[in-house]
């Protein structure tokens, strides 16, 4: 099988779970040397465990590291970290994201807060730490991972939505801000995909959902992971600043 990362160095926040440990694991199997952010430090160290089963090359390296992406402070340290391990990061996926629901009216201040400082603030950390390594270098790919909520909005998500229609503004931004340097930032907004978030609902607010996604289902971490994994690999050396819905046709009646 091809490997489409071989020798690429990735980073991938909200790693532990969910969709960010698929694309780890799809990253892994493709290649890549894979750090990974998580605030669970039982889950994180199972990672290291989980990837080293998709090994394929000798060379590969693997690292977890127990971090609050919302504190910038410690995000520079551990990417300063990496940075002198590596002496560089190819591919870096903001993945990290909470949610936090309520009416407007009836949302706390920190509810409003603590979700715009994991979601959208991270991205901000993260991407701050890494372009200048990525301008020096004339190469990196930055993948963000948004919601079609960020492009639909959604009743008893404002905190959510702003924070992933954030993402979105900002990858057009910085796509443009490092274009020129041979920085590619782009941004999947994945539809309801069958993760921990969504295993809460009950099987009537399921159903309705599917009857406004065209393909009749809901999405598996894979289907983002396979996007990402195209966005980081050479395939996609000529798409920047673009927002890819991963949502069964969800968002085609918007």
């Amino acid at each position: 099988m091809q490997q489409l990362l071989q020798g690429k160095k990735t980073l991938i926040t909200g790693g532990s779970a969910g969709i960010g440990k698929e694309i780890a694991l799809c990253f892994a199997n493709h290649g890549a040397t894979v750090a990974i952010f998580g605030t669970n430090s039982e889950r994180t160290e199972q990672m290291l465990q989980e990837l080293e089963t998709v090994r394929v090359l000798p060379e590969q390296k693997f690292r977890v590291m127990v971090i609050d992406v919302s504190d910038k402070s410690a995000v520079d340290q551990a990417i300063g970290v990496l940075l002198q391990e590596w002496g560089g990061v190819d591919v870096l996926v903001n993945n990290a994201g909470i949610t936090r629901d309520g009416l407007l009216m009836k949302m706390s201040e920190e509810d409003w807060d603590v979700v715009l400082n994991v979601n959208l603030k991270s991205v901000y950390n993260t991407c701050s730490a890494l372009a200048r390594s990525m301008i020096k270098a004339k190469s990196g790919k930055i993948i963000n991972i948004s919601s079609v909520v960020g492009l639909m909005g959604n009743a008893g998500q404002a905190n959510y939505a702003a924070s992933k229609s954030g993402m979105i503004g900002m990858t057009k931004a910085l796509a443009k801000e490092l274009g020129s340097r041979n920085v590619h930032v782009n941004c999947i907004a994945p539809g309801f995909i069958q993760t921990r978030m969504t295993d809460s609902l009950d099987e009537e607010k399921k159903a309705g959902l599917m009857k406004g996604i065209p393909l009749g289902r809901l999405g598996v971490p894979r289907d983002i992971a396979q996007v990402a994994l195209f966005l980081a690999s050479p395939l996609a050396d000529y798409i920047t600043g673009q927002v890819i819905a991963v949502d069964g046709g969800m968002t085609l009646s918007s």
